[in-house]
């Protein structure tokens, strides 16, 4: 019989490896706690550690960028628009 193999989310994954830094329990007692395995704490504990710094970056990621250039175009198209009906205001 063959075991299906389970899928942790993003959260559960940062919540296990944060308790692992704080060295408040063993892995082991983390791992009996939460249900996995104490080599997968202890990947998740060492990926939050090498990735962790990238949480502070500064820069923005590449799609907030582009989500602000599309707000700044709609803004700039939302006042040509309104300029264009006010103008037809006065015409009509």
């Amino acid at each position: 019989m063959t075991v299906k193999r389970q899928v942790r989310s993003d959260s559960f994954k940062f919540k296990v490896a944060l308790e692992a830094v704080k060295d408040l329990k063993t892995v082991s007692q983390i791992a009996s706690d939460y249900q996995v395995n104490p080599g997968q704490v202890s990947k998740w504990k060492k990926h939050l550690q090498s990735q962790g710094a990238s949480i502070f970056k500064t820069k923005p990621d590449s799609s907030q960028q582009q989500q602000e250039k599309k707000e700044a175009e709609l803004y700039e198209q939302i006042g040509r628009l309104k300029m264009e009906l006010e103008w037809l205001k006065k015409k009509v």
